[in-house]
């Protein structure tokens, strides 16, 4: 393979498959923050997905420069999707990355597309906007393709060279360079969609299927918390037939299972279809944040503790384990919704740093919980970081105060620990 590969956006995505690729062959990183781009230079990732070793491994020429990108003829974009405040699909960083791709394309180029969109928004959001920035023709000047990303942030087992690769083209034979492409640097090898848009309808119904299988699940432990069953021993028994799905009840958040089916709901939408159960697994995972403050508050009262001058303290503000990653963290909706009901609230999670916890949440965090041994009328372990797996639960129960409330959103704690509240 002679291509000359850039990665536009160096996030949580973008990065890893810079480095494979550039453990391999030269590789232009781009990213539009001039403080990732010095950060990665002297070694430091701080989405801790790659180590240094390994950035410096990699012959990789991070850049925030735009022209830059034009030594390259294979770009990759890497960009993150997500959505506004409405919770429609907000495509700005996807169209300022093709704009800045359009800016530096060549005859002969090929643009391949990893964000995860709904099917058409390569064709009809992203190759328009090429195509006018470089006054070239898609299809005949250049070539675009589409492949989905599969990156799970955190997790080190499924890395990006040890996930099948999906991939498509134009055409089939811009749709096997992507494939060849992409098979230098991934074990696990590559799977040839027939066109773009199965391509991309393909990744986002992936995680549209996981928040489903959880809406349910959270369905159900509303149901049973109303009747004062444990969830998680009802779970424990179904889980021994053979093909149950053992799927937790929890807060749904993150980059991708709380945000891709409002892409494929929209699209639908311009069709003249309006989803029912995709919309109504959103609207049971987006209820869960009301679910929990309502239950630990239910629970406080009940021991007459005066909510209104409680103070509650949040294990974990991260939208999954063992991970640093803030985005559309549905923690921070519990911790508004206790604010609202004028709890003090106190947020501690290793993972991140109260500053990032500050700028990026608007929400203050504790650097420690030393000193704050008995300070608490309750306490919510919202994350499963191994951190809090490692403290004992008499340690955790140092917290609180004599009367007090316990909550385990994560199973952090043993199911026969006793005074504490679950899902």
């Amino acid at each position: 393979m002679s291509r000359k590969i850039s990665v536009i956006g160096l996030g949580y995505v973008g990065l890893p498959v810079a480095v494979s690729f550039g453990k391999r062959h030269k590789v232009i990183g781009f990213d539009i923050s001039n403080a990732r781009v010095d950060a990665l230079k002297s070694g430091v990732d701080s989405t801790l997905e790659v180590e240094a070793s390994e950035l410096a491994e990699a012959d990789i020429l991070f850049t925030s420069t735009p022209g830059d990108l034009v030594e390259a003829d294979f770009h990759i974009v890497a960009v993150p999707t997500p959505i506004d405040g409405s919770k429609v699909p907000d495509l700005s960083p996807l169209l300022g990355a093709s704009k800045t791709v359009g800016s530096v394309l060549k005859a002969g180029d090929i643009v391949v597309f990893e964000s995860t969109v709904y099917p058409g928004a390569t064709e009809f959001d992203c190759i328009p906007v090429l195509e006018q920035e470089s006054s070239l023709k898609a299809g005949v000047d250049f070539f675009v393709g589409y492949s989905p990303e599969r990156i799970n942030p955190g997790d080190k087992e499924h890395s990006f060279e040890n996930i099948l690769k999906v991939v498509s083209g134009q055409n089939e034979n811009i749709a096997n360079i992507i494939a060849e492409t992409y098979a230098s640097v991934v074990k696990a090898g590559v799977y040839v969609a027939e066109s773009i848009q199965v391509a991309e309808a393909s990744k986002v119904i992936e995680n549209t299927q996981r928040d489903l299988n959880i809406a349910l699940i959270n369905e159900l432990a509303v149901i049973f918390s109303h009747m004062g069953i444990d969830t998680e021993s009802v779970l424990e028994a179904a889980s021994t037939k053979w093909n149950f799905l053992p799927f937790k009840p929890g807060l749904v958040g993150g980059h991708c299972i709380g945000v891709d089916p409002y892409y494929l709901t929209y699209r639908a939408k311009q069709f003249g279809y309006y989803p029912s159960v995709i919309s109504a697994g959103r609207r049971v995972n987006d209820n869960m944040s009301a679910h929990v403050t309502g239950l630990l508050t239910k629970e406080m009262i009940k021991k007459e503790i005066n909510v209104a001058k409680s103070r509650v303290l949040v294990l974990g503000i991260t939208f999954k384990e063992d991970c640093p990653d803030l985005r559309n963290t549905k923690v921070v909706d519990v911790v508004n919704h206790l604010k609202e009901l004028n709890i003090a609230v106190d947020v501690y999670d290793p993972w991140v740093s109260p500053h990032d916890v500050e700028e990026e949440l608007r929400i203050g965090a504790l650097q420690s919980l030393k000193g704050q041994e008995g300070m608490y009328d309750a306490v919510l372990i919202a994350v499963r970081h191994k951190q809090f797996l490692e403290m004992s639960s008499s340690k955790i129960k140092t917290l609180l105060k004599p009367i007090s409330v316990l909550m385990d959103l994560k199973s952090v704690l043993p199911k026969n620990e006793v005074n504490v509240i679950r899902l």
